[in-house]
């Protein structure tokens, strides 16, 4: 047994090269939500070429997949990759603010990175299947395309379309978002339920409006006053919903609500009203019936503002998300082998990449440049006790992220590992771009994805080979959700919607301009800045 766990190990050392490559090619594609098909397609390709069976679109989501590989009969272990990436973050892999060559800075961009996620969740499968090859260990392993995670878009529908009914146990990893869920697995306070909904207004019958008049040949003339249109209803349901934000719920408790306008409706300088314009709801809250609550005043808002700008509206799904569910047999194994593979450690080279950003941005260079707690564990009763402090008592879940999905189907862990952060002087704080930055530079990056492909590994070999620690897990599965499956404790998946892949997401496109530009053009001053760094050597 030790030697199939020592066999893990050697696969990712052997594989270092290839894993920071794969991560590179991801993080340069930087697709986001619901339109990562260049991610996709490389993800289909690898595992296929790794012998895995995939279902390319499941769950009718263009960029989501299933992969599957089969050792015989044993347990299922399930886990996966995300890839999108986040418009307004085109970063290139720099030690100063700029886009990726060629493109706008509002394109795309990896921040958490999900790119190194994806890149060292498969590394974690691959060490695994090559091992339960080698020494012949039984079991299937199931690994999933997850698209549009920052929508909390593919896990709500895998689940209610029963891709996760056959899991004995879940993996999830993410990079380090928050101290101090940093080289640890999460406890009990999981994430929180999550909802988000488009709300779209329309202007249909403009000529229907109070000051239309009569003698006109067309239905805007331009003497008499304009119809409000979409983009009034629009700016008064976010208005609304601004004002009636602290009505919604108490706020003695950690909670968020964010909005995005979509669309602005088309409108010209012509006397004519603008006919379609969409906002984007997205609730952190702690319980489903918290979020329902919001969604009524939402709703009610979005009434009072068709209302006002002559216009009707509906409300889209984009996801439904669950809360979260603890596993502490899980999150103690997972945490274990954690420390035998070690959090990660920046070399010589890395230090000089901080110390160069440090410089550019006109600090003083640190000698350990590096947060302390990027490169140290932390027990996971310890970080619970640490997060539970900003908290009231009552509160059992605490922010958002959709991994909560694969909790009420099947034991699951939640696995963080440091990725690069920079420590900084006192009352400063660091520009976004830094740390996207350093999440596409390989000496930086690179030894995150190496911890947690190694503790996945590990993880996934432990569940196959040592039944009683699996069944252990299983029964405490069976414990909290009151009998498993259906049990009286047991929340099912609340998705009753299909995949939200028809709306204008913010995607690449290719023009007579240029091929796979970013919908939002690059500027000729940036044109100008891609061409001079494909000169000027970076000083990497």
């Amino acid at each position: 047994m030790e030697s199939s766990r020592n066999y893990v190990l050697d696969w990712v050392s052997k594989n270092k090269q290839d894993l920071s490559n794969w991560n590179q090619i991801i993080w340069n594609y930087a697709e986001t939500a619901w339109r990562e098909y260049r991610s996709a397609k490389w993800y289909v390709q690898k595992l296929r070429d790794e012998g895995f069976t995939v279902e390319e679109g499941s769950g009718g989501m263009p960029t989501a997949f299933c992969a599957t590989w089969s050792n015989g009969d044993g347990p299922v272990i399930g886990g996966y990759a995300e890839y999108d990436a986040v418009p307004g973050n085109c970063q290139a892999a720099d030690t100063v603010e700029r886009p990726r060559n060629g493109l706008s800075k509002y394109a795309g961009g990896h921040t958490d990175p999900h790119s190194a996620l994806g890149i060292s969740s498969l590394g974690g499968f691959l060490a695994a299947k090559n091992t339960m090859e080698k020494y012949n260990i039984k079991g299937k392993l199931k690994f999933f395309g997850e698209p549009a995670e920052k929508l909390r878009g593919s896990k709500p529908i895998h689940a209610a379309k029963g891709y996760y009914d056959d899991l004995d146990a879940a993996i999830s990893f993410h990079p380090f978002y928050m101290l101090p869920l940093c080289n640890t697995t999460r406890w009990n306070t999981h994430c929180s339920v999550a909802f988000s909904v488009m709300y779209t207004f329309t202007c249909d019958n403009p000529e229907t409006w109070l000051s239309s008049s009569s003698d006109s040949p067309i239905p805007a003339s331009h003497a008499s006053a304009r119809c409000p249109g979409a983009t009034d209803a629009v700016v008064t349901m976010y208005s609304l919903s601004k004002m009636y934000r602290e009505h919604m719920l108490s706020n003695n408790m950690g909670w968020s609500m964010n909005e995005t306008i979509l669309n602005t409706g088309q409108a010209t300088a012509d006397n004519l009203p603008s006919q379609m314009a969409q906002i984007y709801y997205f609730m952190r809250v702690p319980t489903i019936e918290m979020a329902e609550k919001v969604l009524h005043v939402l709703d009610q808002n979005a009434e009072s503002a068709a209302r006002s700008a002559h216009c009707s509206w509906k409300k889209d799904w984009i996801t439904k998300s669950r809360m979260g569910l603890a596993n502490h047999t899980m999150a103690n194994l997972t945490y274990e082998n954690l420390k035998v593979v070690g959090p990660p450690h920046f070399g010589p080279k890395a230090v000089e990449i901080a110390k160069g950003i440090q410089k550019n941005l006109g600090l003083q260079p640190m000698d350990k440049p590096f947060l302390k707690e990027v490169e140290t564990l932390i027990d996971p009763k310890e970080a619970e006790a640490k997060l539970r402090a900003t908290l009231p008592s009552w509160q059992e879940h605490f922010t958002s992220d959709d991994y909560t999905e694969y909790c009420w189907h099947a034991p699951t862990v939640r696995l963080y590992v440091g990725r690069p952060a920079l420590k900084a002087p006192s009352g400063y704080s660091y520009p976004s771009w830094v740390m996207n930055a350093l999440g596409g530079i390989p000496e930086c990056i690179d030894p995150m994805i190496y911890s947690a492909s190694g503790t996945v590994g590990l993880t996934i070999i432990d569940l196959l080979t040592k039944p009683n620690l699996l069944e252990k897990a299983k029964q405490e599965f069976f414990k909290r959700t009151g009998g498993g499956i259906n049990g009286t404790k047991w929340v099912g998946p609340l998705s009753d919607y299909e995949p939200p892949i028809h709306f204008r997401w913010p995607e690449y496109v290719t023009t007579e301009r240029k091929e796979n530009e970013w919908v939002i053009p690059a500027t000729p001053e940036e044109d100008r800045t891609s061409k001079e760094s494909s000169i000027v050597k970076q000083t990497l």
